[in-house]
Order: structure tokens, then sequence, then C-alpha cells
């Protein structure tokens, strides 16, 4: 008889219904959904900007021609 108990779980879901009503917690459920999706979008689009202003490398021009070539 823990707090992870079924019965208490039960009675604690019972409660916030009772509190918040049906209507309103299936409104914050998609409010919580949308928010979520939003979050991942913005992270996305601030990842693939960070990409794009990070300098390339650049390769040498000359850098094989002082090498000596092996025969």
């Amino acid at each position: 008889m823990g707090a992870f108990d079924i019965k208490h779980w039960l009675v604690v879901l019972l409660v916030v219904v009772l509190v918040f009503g049906t209507k309103r917690l299936r409104t914050l459920g998609s409010d919580l959904g949308e928010a979520i999706k939003s979050f991942r979008k913005t992270m996305a689009t601030e990842e693939s900007e960070a990409r794009e202003d990070m300098p390339k490398p650049v390769e040498a021009a000359g850098a094989n021609e002082s090498r000596p070539q092996a025969r």
C-alpha cells in the first residue's frame, strides 16, 4: 500500500476531473499538444539556421602542390 497503489491514483484522477471538468481537461490536452508541436518546429528551425551560419571548411587550392609526389 504505497504511493503507487491503483486506488490512490483513481481517487486523484476523480478529484482532478471533478475540479477541472472533462471539457477543460480536453482543451488542456490539445493546447499542450499544440505547444509541444510548436516547440519542436522552433527547435528544428533554429538548428537548421545554426547549421547554415557555421562556416564551411575550405580546401586550400595549392595544398597538394607543395607535397612531393611519390613515384
